[in-house]
């Protein structure tokens, strides 16, 4: 479907004068609605903005393309503006917004804004032509700027253009027979997590620059609806290298033994040129699928540290076994929330009345999975698909607490599981390599369906029967640890996992806090006595990364003279994702002023941590900030720790910064 057929003249406003962001969906919003596209702006907005929330739509180079899809269209549409001055739009490049198109998709019916999204995204890579649309003198102007591009860049839509262009078409078809006699030098795979706008903006990109460069590119888009203009078995043979921009996982045993670029999609937007030049030159590191990938050119990139590694394969594992977490944890504090305690029958409590018992049942049918969960996804980071049933195996055996004497018994619990998968992931490595050389070609096709799960499974079993009891132990140590804890030493336990929470924020030293404090309601989980002191823990955690964009927020707005505009304006979304337990919303902050920002920010998470645990705060919840308080114990003070510590992180930032000047 056409640009053109979906934007009326109603829709357009040239020259707009918006000052927010808001503004600028009202005013588009209200563009849309005179050209008779919806039923209901305010049900449409909101459509919107919840978009809004899951990432800005601002894609950086000027250009805003929100959208939804909604019941309160009738009638797919688009609406755009102009806005000269630009407005911020919290933008990728962080730069002004000053393009913008709106799409209207029904809900029901086929995702026309899909395909509107991969269109706009495509053409506005032009530069011209989006200061061509920026100078437009009106609207039809603006219109015929529009079509002119379509018939360029979609010249099998209109007859009449392949008529009048038979002299170019027949260069083109010269140039794709010199293509396809020397082959493509330079490939690419785009993708982006929702596969619409970046993912084609990144191809779009690469092609351009290879064109400019005099290295013809094709680029393969791995978008919302399936992959589109796929790589052949010949390309990849015959090219230099394979540019893949990717922010989610692309198919990739294709590319072995070939050189790989791995990049984020961002970097196939913004450095097409640097990109392309690295594959000409040799600089791209040779690819092994299932290995780290050494380079093998003359001049190699640098290999990823060990530690580095085992970091992306814990966090594969730990990413994919959070909703089981967070998901069954929140049940089974609804459970405790929804029943009465009884002192005689302690063993009762959480399913006591049917309504608690469902959502206990159901819960802890969720959370049973985080440890095969965690270790299935750590062997698949390390080893592929074949890693997945055998680190699966072997977090259900950490569970269990199999030996090699009962089928259950000891207590690896989350540390079995984290052994598990780590084990089970270059285990299975290991099984590949002597496959490969000890087995003929000819049994190549009953490996990974015959020889990899039978042979890892049985291996994996031996290894955590054994293992098992050793673990359990280092367990029951760390069991022994949080059963000391009291008095002054709880305290200083709060204050470091608080603390480690603020130091990067969503990097290493967060992701052990909260896996520790994960790992404390597993321990808590096999043994009464500790219930206390894992829910006490796993509260201090979550009290540590909700301090972060609390303080900034609050120090924005008490220090407002040492916080530029832009950096106040964001004080809305800074309180919003602090009660929500989302401390990467303070990254930027801390990122444009790290020794200033983040010591205020341990400083005052630290202070949280430590009350909370001096109060006896507990959170069953492994998740979910303030939203979850009416499970907290100790509730009030839980929300007195977090003001307190809050407002030590603001006030300590705040005393910190300079004072900023603004033109």
């Amino acid at each position: 479907m056409r640009i053109t057929d979906l934007l009326k003249k109603e829709a357009i406003l040239l020259g707009a004068s918006v000052n927010s962001k808001e503004n600028a969906i009202d005013t588009l919003v209200d563009l849309m609605d005179k050209a008779g596209n919806i039923t209901d702006k305010e049900e449409y907005k909101r459509g919107i903005m919840a978009r809004e929330e899951m990432g800005t739509t601002a894609i950086g180079a000027g250009i805003a393309i929100p959208h939804s899809k909604n019941k309160a269209v009738k009638q797919a549409g688009l609406a755009s503006m102009t806005v000269p001055a630009g407005v911020d739009y919290d933008s990728m490049d962080g730069e002004p917004s000053n393009l913008f198109f709106m799409i209207a998709a029904p809900a029901e019916g086929s995702d026309v804004h899909l395909e509107v999204l991969s269109r706009l995204s495509t053409i506005l890579m032009d530069d011209q032509f989006r200061a061509d649309l920026l100078s437009a003198k009106d609207k039809d102007e603006y219109l015929r700027i529009i079509d002119k591009k379509e018939q360029e860049k979609f010249p099998e839509e209109t007859k009449q253009e392949q008529k009048e262009s038979t002299s170019v078409k027949q260069e083109v078809v010269q140039e794709e027979k010199v293509v396809t006699n020397q082959g493509y030098r330079v490939l690419a795979v785009t993708a982006c997590p929702t596969g619409i706008a970046h993912t084609f903006m990144a191809a779009e990109a690469l092609e351009q620059k290879g064109k400019e460069m005099g290295y013809p590119l094709k680029a393969e888009t791995n978008g919302s609806g399936g992959a589109k203009n796929v790589l052949t078995k010949e390309e990849i043979e015959q090219c230099d290298g394979i540019i893949v921009a990717a922010d989610k996982q692309v198919e990739m045993a294709r590319f072995e033994g070939k050189p790989v670029l791995q990049v984020k999609v961002a970097d196939g937007i913004h450095k097409p040129e640097e990109l392309i030049q690295k594959i000409i030159d040799g600089k791209a590191p040779i690819y092994h699928h299932g290995t780290s990938g050494v380079a093998e050119n003359t001049v190699s990139e640098e290999k990823e540290s060990v530690g580095r590694a085992l970091y992306k394969q814990l966090m594969n594992g730990v990413s994919h076994m959070l909703p089981f977490v967070i998901g069954g944890g929140i049940l089974i504090a609804i459970a405790f929330l929804l029943d009465t305690y009884d002192p005689a029958n302690p063993s009762n409590f959480g399913v006591g009345t049917p309504i608690a018992a469902f959502f206990k049942t159901v819960g802890d049918q969720a959370f049973g999975f985080m440890l095969p969960i965690l270790a299935g996804f750590i062997a698949m980071s390390i080893a592929d698909r074949p890693g997945l049933a055998v680190g699966f195996v072997g977090g259900a055996l950490a569970k269990s607490g199999m030996t090699l004497t009962a089928a259950e018994g000891v207590t690896p619990g989350f540390l079995g599981a984290l052994f598990a998968g780590f084990v089970a992931g270059y285990l299975v490595l290991g099984i590949r390599k002597l496959c490969d050389k000890v087995l003929p070609q000819s049994l190549e096709g009953i490996k990974p369906m015959l020889i990899y799960p039978v042979g890892g499974i049985l291996l994996i079993g031996v290894i955590m029967a054994i293992f098992n009891p050793i673990i359990a132990v280092i367990n029951t140590g760390m069991a022994n640890f949080l059963e000391s804890m009291n008095g002054a030493s709880a305290i200083l336990l709060g204050a470091i996992v608080a603390g480690m929470m603020s130091i990067d924020m969503g990097g290493p030293f967060n992701k052990a806090a909260y896996a520790f404090g994960i790992a404390s309601i597993d321990i808590a989980a096999s043994d009464p006595n500790l219930a206390g002191i894992g829910s006490t823990t796993m509260a201090a955690v979550m009290i540590g990364g909700m301090v972060p964009p609390l303080a900034i927020a609050s120090s924005s707005l008490i220090f407002k003279n040492k916080f530029t505009k832009r950096e106040r304006s964001s004080w809305p979304v800074n309180i919003i994702t602090g009660l929500s337990f989302i401390s990467e919303s303070a990254i930027p902050y801390a990122a444009s002023d790290p020794l200033r920002v983040i010591p205020s920010c341990i400083v005052g998470s630290a202070v949280a941590g430590a009350l909370s645990m001096a109060f006896g705060c507990g959170s069953p919840a492994p998740h979910g900030g303030f939203w979850v308080i009416g499970v907290i114990h100790n509730p009030l003070q839980f929300a007195l720790a977090l003001i307190v510590g809050s407002v030590v992180g603001a006030v300590l930032l705040g005393v910190l910064r300079k004072p900023v000047k603004e033109a």
